[in-house]
């Protein structure tokens, strides 16, 4: 049961004369304990809704289209706390942050209902029978799981947590249920790697089709490792070994299955100074959020916005424009606007690798960024009339870095405008331009 904190004024729940901090009970006979019971029993047409008001309790009867809202809120999203992650994972990147960041940072969750609503990854351990019978009930799909290995004692031993290994057994549970998989495997040099990792992909294989994609993404190591566990980076050498032997397996899955299913990190090939593979390798960009084809994705629709501009695209600009990023994205983005310099006459863009002083040389994604590091590299350089920004190094609220640092606290200290800018191809044209996007 929850707490209603709000009813939206004219909507069914206000007709019918719920009020706020009624604590809804069931709707239909069912319990509600958060925002997946709530949804999924709301979509039928004729709803009945027990409340507890004070000390009476009363049934209140509402008519609706199957999809409609009834205008109730509650006091979180979720309808109740996020779950907290159980886990102590050798590789948690959340343990490697310095002191002294806001605390919303430090808090680790590993929710279910976030990896259906919102994408987030989870680990399976904090489930139980009756958590995975309730994902089958209303499938849940997809749901989103860091595997990591498939070998049950060493997946104990990476997560820190003796429940690790049983629950891999929810996979095929799921699997056989139809509830659609996406996977990814945080690899970690000598200790998941290797023959490990072929069991992993093994295993994980026999999971389709409900099992959609897999990333194999290198673990991140900052600075703050002191009294953790002892993980070293990957070589580029090993870096190419790991790109390969993903792509050898992920061969055999394209002629068995008809999808790569498999795929590497950027941050693997750029280490290892391997080109990127072309679009058509990424298939449907799946793993995209994981830095899986990201480079790619962006490449791809520069070069498809700059041919559907054609006549479109001014032939001389007088405009100067500086774009920050990462180190690994520096040589893609400085190889792309040079091709619009090439088109555009007078129009300068000056491409600045800005290096992780605040998590460490290890850190090299344009994600990571700090305000405290833009502000100390690119200090006293000539800016131009537009600073632009990858839009990741906000976080969602697009208010703060995740060093604390505003973005109009950068823009006064370097007494430049900022423009955060996705990972869209036609949206740096646009920015480049200094237009919005789609408008000429």
């Amino acid at each position: 049961m929850v707490t209603i904190t709000d009813v939206l004024p004219g909507s069914r729940a206000a007709r019918a004369g719920i009020l706020p901090q009624d604590i809804l009970i069931s709707i239909n006979g069912h319990n509600i304990r958060d925002v997946l019971d709530y949804r999924f029993y709301l979509t039928e047409r004729c709803v009945v809704l027990t409340l507890h008001r004070g000390a009476e309790l009363l049934d209140v009867t509402i008519r609706k289209g199957e999809y409609d809202d009834i205008g109730l809120e509650f006091a979180t999203p979720l309808m109740d706390g996020k779950h907290c992650c159980a886990n102590r994972c050798i590789f948690c990147f959340i343990d490697q942050l310095p002191s002294g960041m806001r605390d919303t940072l430090y808090f680790k969750d590993d929710d279910s209902r976030l990896s259906f609503l919102h994408g987030n990854y989870i680990t399976l351990t904090n489930l139980g029978d009756r958590d995975i019978d309730r994902i089958i009930e209303m499938h849940i799909s997809p749901v989103n799981v860091s595997v990591h290995t498939t070998n049950p004692e060493l997946r104990c031993t990476m997560m820190g947590n003796r429940r690790a290994g049983k629950t891999l057994d929810y996979l095929r549970r799921l699997a056989d249920a139809g509830i659609a998989l996406c996977g990814q495997i945080v690899l970690c040099r000598g200790i998941n790697d290797g023959a490990e990792l072929d069991r992993s992909m093994r295993d994980l294989a026999e999971l389709a089709p409900a099992l959609r994609s897999v990333s194999v993404v290198p673990a991140g190591l900052t600075k703050y490792r002191e009294g953790l566990y002892p993980l070293s980076p990957f070589t580029p050498e090993e870096c190419a070994a790991v790109i390969a032997q993903v792509d050898a397996f992920a061969r055999g899955c394209m002629e068995k299955l008809g999808t790569r299913l498999f795929f590497c990190a950027d941050e693997l090939y750029l280490k290892a100074g391997l080109a990127l593979p072309n679009d058509e390798y990424y298939e449907e960009y799946s793993q995209i959020e994981n830095g899986v084809g990201l480079l790619t994705s962006l490449c791809h629709e520069f070069d498809f916005e700059l041919n559907f501009m054609g006549a479109e695209l001014p032939r001389v600009l007088n405009r100067t424009v500086t774009v920050a990023t990462g180190e690994a994205a520096y040589p893609t983005l400085s190889a792309l606007t040079a091709r619009l310099m090439d088109r555009v006459q007078g129009l300068e863009i000056r491409v600045v690798a800005v290096r992780n002083n605040f998590f460490g040389e290890l850190i090299n994604v344009a994600g990571l960024l700090t305000g405290r590091d833009l502000a100390e590299q690119l200090s006293g350089l000539s800016l131009g009339e537009e600073l632009l920004l990858p839009r990741v190094c906000l976080r969602a609220e697009g208010d703060l870095f995740l060093c604390g640092m505003t973005p109009d606290e950068l823009s006064e200290r370097l007494k430049v405008p900022l423009r955060f800018v996705p990972n869209d191809g036609a949206e740096l044209i646009a920015a480049l331009l200094g237009r919005k996007c789609g408008l000429a």
